[in-house]
């Protein structure tokens, strides 16, 4: 029934339109004969209905149902609409003249007629859905008091399409543009005026009385961004911005739903484009697993995997809160893919065996790894077990079980380590480099820099921090961080696993540092505070482990160019089988026994680049540990 009910709802306008526009080509067709025909000396009588108009009817008709003139909405008409009608117009004269050609050899037909047909038909069908369309957009102007006025800083493209999102939603009362192109001075846009500059935002904001101010400049980079929204803070007026492309069509937001400007926006790169086409060849209808999965980096590289194709994906987690929760969040979004949830560590043996036989992975994603740099200094013997020796049991079993590619997700601070984590890390890198057999897995290792937003980053702590009042916390004024999405972080790792190398380490051009310093600043002014002013900015120095700025590059590895213009992909060098294998059974038994120090004199021979950072001999029952010089070397 209520099927029916619909079909009678939606089909009854349906019909209208239908009926009005064989009335126009009723109107058409007759007079332009009417006027041809009116000209002569003696003007022909014309019979209203007849073969020759319902031949006509018919045609144009049936031309007007196929081309899709009746799909569309007469309240969003525009001028693809427009270009619609007169493809229709022009096939419909085709069609009308084959018909009557075969019917009467086309007597009594005016040439002059249908050359103007098309032209004619193409206003006479437009000008009603324009007039409709523009009758709406007036309705919707009456607005209550209560609707928000809005001055918009932009008068482009997205400019104009939000004027008339915001017009449907009746919360929100454009009232102007601002804009920097002299060209647009004074102009009318959508029918509200270009008021002025950007700069102008703090005196015609007084004097247009608005509520909000929106951003809709899409196309600006990060400097030209901050200072947009300096102007904006200095106005005391509330700013927002318009979604970006990306949450639009993940659904993640609607074009009227207006955000809030973040951190991101305001990052000194440009977001990196994949190669959907080459990541869906690889990953369509493929099996993969992820362990970590409940992780920041985990969780989103399922939700990427489930996105671009993946028949089945296998979580591998140890914590029961978070394997459900990203389990639950999938089955939701993506309901149609299989999924196999495994609650325990990956670094079990048992574990992964069972994981691999259940889920027959053809690709393996190791995102499970602690990644804390102050922490790890002083818990080294989990360092080790967690990001070394787990990769080992990972590695071996994928390979084993005839995985066909092995992903590890790896960090800048591998190179030319410093601290416990980019030293285990490197090790990771270097004992999939040791599994590697041309005839069995593709061991592939993915680097990159800070994730913004992710567990435990700094983009979280300062927003605690300034949420409370302050102070924020950073370490030094030079300290620069390399930064990117977690979104293009696991678009990232799925670029490089598509690429195809046997065996390479993966880098992102990441474009230039970002200095600590001027994200927490930035971050303060977006809380609506003054840095130094509503909150302190507290210099507390380095902390063991840690480097004034990072580096993405090793010197002795070759980079060079692959199909995807911001990744380069790096030779790696060469490591001894035998001798990795010997390091990890020393890490193994000094892991087993607990003894610290057996684990950093290892862990130092095992990574010829380790250069720890000075620190102060431990006190008595502290956990940090004090590394021994270097004494041999794994490098062939």
């Amino acid at each position: 029934m209520s099927t029916w009910k619909e079909r009678f709802k939606y089909g009854l306008p349906r019909l209208a339109v239908i009926l009005h526009d064989l009335v126009m080509v009723w109107v058409c067709w007759q007079g332009l004969h009417y006027i041809r025909y009116a000209l002569q000396p003696q003007p022909l009588p014309l019979e209203p209905f007849s073969s020759t108009v319902l031949i006509v009817l018919v045609a144009q008709g049936l031309v007007s149902w196929q081309v899709g003139l009746y799909r569309g909405l007469w309240r969003f008409a525009s001028v693809p609409d427009l270009l619609n009608i007169f493809k229709a117009s022009l096939i419909g004269l085709l069609a009308v003249v084959v018909g009557l050609f075969f019917y009467s050899r086309l007597d009594l037909v005016s040439r002059a007629a249908l050359l103007l047909y098309p032209f004619v038909l193409t206003l006479l069908l437009g000008a009603p859905r324009l007039i409709f369309r523009a009758w709406k957009d007036q309705r919707l102007l009456r607005l209550d008091d209560s609707a928000e006025r809005v001055l918009i800083l932009g008068a482009g493209q997205a400019g104009e399409a939000l004027v008339r999102d915001l017009r449907r939603t009746g919360r929100y009362q454009p009232v102007g543009f601002l804009d920097d192109a002299v060209a647009l001075r004074g102009t009318r846009l959508q029918g509200l005026p270009v008021l002025g500059k950007i700069d102008d935002v703090s005196r015609i904001a007084r004097e247009t009385a608005v509520q909000l101010l929106v951003i809709a400049m899409p196309s600006l980079d990060a400097t030209a961004v901050r200072r947009v929204v300096g102007i904006c803070e200095d106005s005391g007026v509330p700013f927002r911005t318009v979604p970006r492309l990306a949450d639009l069509l993940e659904g993640r937001s609607m074009p009227w739903q207006l955000k809030e400007v973040v951190i991101e926006d305001l990052l000194g790169r440009q977001p990196v484009s994949p190669d959907w086409k080459a990541i869906r060849g690889w990953l369509g209808g493929r099996s993969v697993l992820v362990t970590g999965a409940g992780g920041s980096i985990g969780s989103e590289l399922c939700r990427q995997c489930a996105r671009h194709g993946a028949r089945r994906i296998a979580l591998l987690e140890m914590d029961e809160l978070a394997l459900l929760t990203v389990e639950a969040n999938l089955r939701r979004d993506f309901p149609d893919i299989e999924y196999v949830s495994v609650l325990g560590d990956c670094g079990d043996p048992a574990v992964m065996r069972h994981a691999l036989g259940l889920a027959e992975p053809d690709a393996v994603f190791h995102a499970a790894a602690y990644k804390q740099v102050p922490l790890l200094q002083r818990q080294l013997r989990e360092a080790v077990r967690n990001n070394v020796l787990t990769t080992d049991v990972v590695a071996r079993t994928s390979r084993d079980a005839g995985v066909g590619t092995f992903v590890l997700i790896s960090t800048d601070k591998a190179v030319d380590p410093v601290n416990v984590l980019g030293a285990t890390k490197r090790l990771a890198e270097m004992l999939c480099q040791a599994q590697v057999d041309h005839r069995s897995t593709r061991f592939v290792t993915v680097r990159f820099g800070n994730v913004l937003d992710s567990a435990g980053s700094v983009v979280p702590l300062f927003r605690e921090q300034i949420s409370r009042g302050g102070p924020v916390t950073v370490t030094d004024p030079e300290v620069t961080r390399y930064f990117m999405t977690i979104p293009e972080a696991c678009q990232l790792i799925l670029q490089a696993s598509a690429i195809g190398a046997q065996q390479a380490v993966y880098t992102l051009d990441m474009g230039e540092p970002v200095s600590i310093r001027m994200l927490a600043e930035q971050m303060i002014r977006l809380a609506g505070k003054q840095p130094g002013r509503d909150v302190a900015i507290e210099y507390i120095g380095l902390r063991v482990g840690e480097k004034l700025h990072e580096t993405l590059f090793h010197v002795d590895e070759r980079y060079s160019a692959t199909s995807h213009p911001k990744i380069l992909q790096a030779m790696p060098r060469g490591v001894s089988s035998e001798r990795i294998e010997l390091a990890v059974k020393a890490l193994r038994e000094a892991s087993d026994a607990y003894d610290l120090e057996r684990l950093a004199a290892a862990l130092r021979d095992a990574v010829p680049e380790f250069n720890p950072a000075s620190e102060d001999e431990p006190a008595r029952n502290a956990t940090v540990v004090a590394f021994p010089a270097r004494r041999s070397r794994l490098n062939s």
